[in-house]
């Protein structure tokens, strides 16, 4: 046999033992188990927590495009926080009369289970209808800077009804002032809250020679001022038309709460409903209420055959 073909056939053979080891290897790796090692990854509990979608200033009423809920884990989350409720949350104050009971036995816990599943239904379907807690805050004041993202706390909102509201409602700047109404003179008991009027003054006029007959004058003494409530309610129910009360509650500044007051000595008071169109113009006292009022304060002095003018401040 020639030396050629004996080298083509002993690397031939060399090849297929080779392949063969080759192919036994691969057969023993694939019939082994590979052993991998799973990290149990443990899954946090999370709450809904209420939180502010922007930043809300001081005296800015809380909308529900204000209000949002966030993923918050629940080993962080503050007692004061104002959650959904569908988790329970340690160091939160359990309703009145209700104690934590420890199941005796599976058939107890297999109950209770049922019965939280029950809840968890009843107030998914409540807070379909009510809004749920985020609700309960739509209306709301803001007291204190709130940044978007912080969580809502009670110590920086008042919420209608709370003490404080209405000083916290209150424009920086502004007073608030009452005076009183009936359904003739605030329009029929449709100036409702967050409405806007003007304020009319009716008077008797004494003409010097005029006789016994009395005459009156009407003249506008404030425009375009809010209405912030009417009797204790500071927003009308969502489907009423009107409100009847008797006392209307008036945003002015200082200065002019001063006219208003002595417009109230002087006679009766009217509301006029402004419409919406019509709110942007100035607001306050007018021209005629402060001629009015520099001229309540001018003294005229006698003296030696001469008189003399003399502005009380």
């Amino acid at each position: 046999m020639k030396p050629a073909k004996i080298a083509v056939i002993c690397i031939a053979a060399v090849a297929a033992i080779g392949l063969a080891l080759v192919v036994r290897a691969m057969g023993s790796s694939s019939g082994a188990p590979a052993a991998t090692a799973v990290a149990a990854v443990e899954a946090v509990p999370m709450a809904k927590v209420l939180v502010a979608a922007r930043n809300l200033e001081p005296g800015s009423r809380l909308s529900d495009a204000d209000l949002t809920w966030k993923d918050w884990p629940v080993a962080e989350v503050n007692p004061v926080f104002i959650t959904d409720g569908s988790v329970p949350v340690p160091g939160a104050a359990a309703p009145a009369g209700e104690t934590e009971a420890k199941p005796a036995d599976a058939k107890a816990e297999k109950i209770k289970k049922a019965e939280d599943a029950a809840a968890r239904v009843t107030r998914a379907a409540t807070d379909m209808a009510t809004g749920g807690a985020k609700a309960d805050y739509i209306g709301a004041v803001v007291r204190e800077p709130i940044l978007a993202g912080e969580p809502i706390v009670a110590r920086k909102i008042v919420r209608a009804g709370d003490s404080g509201f209405m000083a916290a409602y209150l424009e920086p700047g502004m007073r608030a002032m009452a005076i009183r109404v009936t359904v003739e003179t605030a329009a029929g008991g449709f100036i409702l809250p967050g409405d806007r009027a003007d304020v009319l003054l009716t008077r008797e006029v004494k003409t010097p020679g005029g006789g016994d007959a009395a005459k009156f004058a009407t003249a506008t003494v404030m425009q375009n001022v809010k209405v912030l409530a009417i009797d204790q309610a500071t927003r009308a129910a969502d489907d009423a038309q009107a409100v009847v009360g008797a006392t209307a509650t008036l945003e002015v500044s200082g200065p002019d709460a001063e006219v208003l007051a002595l417009a109230k000595s002087e006679g009766d008071l009217s509301l006029v409903l402004r419409s919406y169109a019509d709110t942007a113009g100035p607001s306050g006292r007018t021209a005629a209420a402060t001629r009015r009022s520099e001229a309540a304060n001018i003294v005229r002095v006698h003296r030696e055959g001469q008189t003399e003018a003399v502005v009380v401040r």
